[in-house]
């Protein structure tokens, strides 16, 4: 009988995440020939799954990982699938979960920066702890991630398996730029811009993104090719994160900031590709996907020098402390007015985004599945 692994992909559609899923999926989908595969999945990504081959099936489950209730009722579900093994893919297992269960953890801010300070909110954090606890192996995203797991939550370094991610392949493919003028008037945006892209929590440090922009754009004013630079920002909704859009009031930015929420794949790829720069500053990571699918454009990029980031990234990238306003902004400076810096990054940024693969990292959550279940 071949083993039989259930994975919850309910998040298929979040930002990171849903990169994680979709890719480690289709990369196992090549790679593993002796498995079968049930997919647990929110029903409108069903249609997104399919065509992954005979060893692969979708379960439908109406109820989002977030749904408190589904605490409770998700567990009988997956019984009910007859696992051999389950992959909670992300920092959210559900009470009375099953052994033996394999989990992934991306970053350690739910813990470091917890979005609720109320019963709710420690509940979820005894959920992330108990979760990890439990798990026959965790799967860390990079080493900066284990290290803080083994701090955090004194789990045994024997179980856990670093393992990292990968930009999206779409990322990489030689670009068709005959749509990207039509899709940048599309969201009347046109270039000179600052990229960011990613979720606006406040370990994000994005409201400090910001403030360097005012500083930058206030020098720039009278600038022959960034006298109208701009700061695109894509990511969360806007209305669950008011520092930022105060920060952009405080700073008179307003003309200059444009908040895009989430876009498409290929739309996404498009404003990589037309960005000057692409910042992330943020005060915490587990790896730094976000940063390699803008090298894997050829954008350069300005990154924070947080330990997940420089493990990322490397030396492809200008390093800036983010918690040092002046600093961040001489980062966006130094990269912005020196073009052959630019070329440099972007030239040393997609060789270095190449290093991550896809099939790599299948064949090692390949070799972890089978260390649980032989």
């Amino acid at each position: 009988m071949p083993r039989h692994i259930v994975i919850d992909v309910r998040r298929l559609g979040d930002f990171g995440i849903g990169t994680y899923i979709r890719n480690l999926v289709q990369a196992l989908a090549r790679h593993d020939k002796e498995s079968r595969y049930t997919l647990v999945t929110l029903p409108k990504h069903s249609e997104e799954l399919a065509g992954l081959g005979p060893k692969f099936r979708t379960a439908e489950y109406s109820r989002p990982d977030t749904d408190v209730l589904q605490n409770a009722a998700f567990p009988f579900f997956l019984r009910g699938l007859h696992p051999d093994l389950v992959h909670i893919p992300l920092n959210s297992v559900p009470y009375w979960l099953q052994r033996p269960y394999v989990v992934t953890i991306h970053d350690m801010s739910s813990l470091l920066y917890p979005a609720r300070g109320d019963v709710r909110g420690a509940m979820h954090q005894e959920r992330y702890r108990r979760g990890a606890a439990r798990a026959e192996r965790i799967i860390a995203v990079s080493h900066s991630t284990r290290r803080d797991i083994e701090s955090f939550m004194r789990i045994p370094t024997e179980r856990i398996r670093t393992i990292y991610s990968a930009p999206d392949p779409v990322f990489a493919q030689e670009p068709d730029t005959s749509q990207d003028q039509q899709i940048l008037q599309r969201y009347s945006i046109q270039p000179p811009f600052i990229l960011y892209a990613g979720t606006i929590r406040p370990q994000k440090n994005v409201p400090r993104l910001v403030e360097a922009f005012a500083v930058i754009r206030s020098e720039l004013e009278n600038h022959p090719l960034f006298g109208q630079l701009k700061l695109v920002i894509i990511g969360d909704e806007l209305s669950r994160y008011p520092a930022v859009r105060r920060a952009v009031v405080a700073t008179r930015v307003e003309p200059f900031v444009r908040f895009l929420g989430f876009v498409p794949l290929n739309t996404l790829k498009v404003f990589y590709r037309a960005a000057t720069i692409f910042a992330f500053p943020s005060l915490h990571e587990g790896f730094g996907l976000a940063p390699l699918e803008a090298m894997a454009c050829g954008t350069p990029v300005v990154a924070s020098d947080v330990p997940a980031l420089v493990e990322a990234v490397g030396d492809a990238a200008e390093l800036v402390t983010p918690d040092n306003l002046f600093d961040v902004a001489r980062g966006l400076r130094s990269v912005l007015l020196d073009e052959n810096r630019r070329r440099e990054l972007s030239q040393i940024g997609r060789t270095r985004a190449q290093r991550f693969d896809w099939d790599d990292t299948a064949r090692s959550v390949l070799d972890v599945y089978r260390e649980i279940t032989s």
